[in-house]
């Protein structure tokens, strides 16, 4: 495609011939085998590829079609739902204006949200007549960066703490505004910076401090700020009419093993808002050609084509484990992995399992996205599926280790390029 070309030149890097490869690299060829393999199974419907080193595309691929019918091919420029790929991309917002002056990182929130002062902790007691002490210590806006606010969000938040949060319905606010007023009427869990405890909520909150701060609303700053200088075009809470043909198709398991529509998005016309509100959480589409120039600014060290995003030092401290600033500390969240701000960081390859690199950083999506950076082995590497488990025993399983050990395979043992 000659759309796909020209994001290739305005990167600045080389790739395949058309849309993707006709023939992948040599030392690749035990990836397609793999992916394609999974798609022929019927496991999954369709996935793009991306796998970049040195400021050069290595391999682009699109396996399979976009749509439940497998009339439409999956193309290298489909558009996808990328859920949770979305908080780096906050993050980074977040990140500008500290650099601009507006704020320091350990700053309370409650200076620039006020509905966040003073903010009790639920210690017992029912939803309906709760027990209450005053917190140890403010939100800060790290603690929202770093999953440790200290929201009850689940997990191991007593089930009533969990009720009065359900009860907020956050999910039903029309703006970030309004989230932010429900969510600072409800107790706090724990004590902000006590406990890591990875969800959207925390990440939602920040995209509000971004608009208050910045002065405009957050999908605008996002646009003037991040996409329009780094050429993301198709990156953002909506999608154009023009452009909803290349929307991927949201599908699901059902108990016998079938792919189906995905049931949150039937009835839903795919490129509308995800969220009623704007959710740095998870709200974005975008394409691997997007994500990749985001990435590639984030492996440059805040730069790319002359831009210039952020310092190279934030860049260091977003790729740097923080959970270390908890109270009290602790060094993984998972095994081998710690968490820096808007991802995970690898700490510990052995630990972690599968091949990799100390500072390794990327993250995923709920709907089977994955990206990762490498900056020890000027590597990036990207898989888009468009998938939603539904947690029963047919879901299919999760390819993205797989993946990622294929990639490093090829880098270790073939040379990869």
């Amino acid at each position: 495609m000659k759309r796909t070309a020209l994001l290739l030149c305005a990167l600045g890097l080389t790739a395949c011939q058309g849309a993707a490869f006709v023939r992948p690299p040599a030392p690749l060829t035990q990836l397609h085998e793999f992916m394609q393999g999974e798609i022929d199974s019927g496991d999954y419907l369709g996935a793009v590829t991306l796998i970049a080193r040195h400021g050069k595309v290595v391999d682009w691929h699109a396996f399979g079609h976009r749509d439940l019918a497998r009339t439409l091919a999956m193309d290298p420029d489909s558009i996808f739902r990328i859920y949770s790929m979305t908080k780096t991309v906050t993050t980074v917002a977040v990140l500008m204006l500290m650099e601009d002056g507006r704020f320091s990182l350990d700053d309370p929130v409650a200076l620039v949200l006020p509905e966040f002062a003073d903010m009790p902790v639920f210690i017992g007691g029912t939803a309906d007549a709760p027990q209450l002490r005053a917190a140890r210590r403010p939100i800060t806006i790290r603690n929202l960066l770093m999953h440790a606010a200290g929201f009850a969000v689940g997990g191991k938040d007593a089930p009533e703490s969990v009720r009065m949060l359900e009860r907020a319905d956050l999910g039903s606010s029309t703006d970030l505004a309004t989230y932010c007023a429900r969510l600072g009427r409800v107790p706090l869990a724990v004590d902000p910076g006590s406990r890591f405890n990875y969800d959207g909520v925390q990440i939602v909150v920040l995209g509000r401090i971004v608009e208050v701060v910045a002065g405009v609303s957050f999908e605008d700053f996002l646009q003037q700020r991040i996409f329009a200088p780094l050429r993301m075009m198709d990156t953002g809470f909506s999608v154009p009419e023009v452009k909803r043909g290349r929307i991927v198709e949201m599908t699901s398991t059902d108990s016998d093993g079938r792919l189906i529509p995905a049931p949150e998005y039937v009835g839903t016309r795919p490129g509308d808002t995800i969220n009623p509100y704007h959710s740095g959480a998870g709200g974005l589409y975008s394409t691997a050609a997007d994500y990749l120039r985001f990435s590639q600014m984030l492996l440059n060290g805040g730069r790319l084509d002359g831009v210039s995003i952020l310092r190279n030092d934030t860049i260091g401290m977003m790729m740097t484990n923080q959970l270390d600033r908890l109270d009290p500390p602790v060094t993984e969240f998972r095994p081998g992995e710690g968490f820096g701000l808007g991802g995970s960081v690898v700490v510990d390859v052995a630990a972690r399992g599968r091949p990799g690199s100390m500072g390794q950083f990327g993250w995923s999506g709920a709907a089977s996205t994955y990206y990762s950076i490498d900056p020890r082995e000027g590597l990036i590497a990207m898989l888009l599926i468009q998938h939603l488990p539904q947690g029963l025993p047919r879901d299919p399983p999760k390819i993205s280790a797989t993946f990622y050990n294929l990639v490093y395979q090829a880098l270790v043992k073939q040379s990869l390029p």
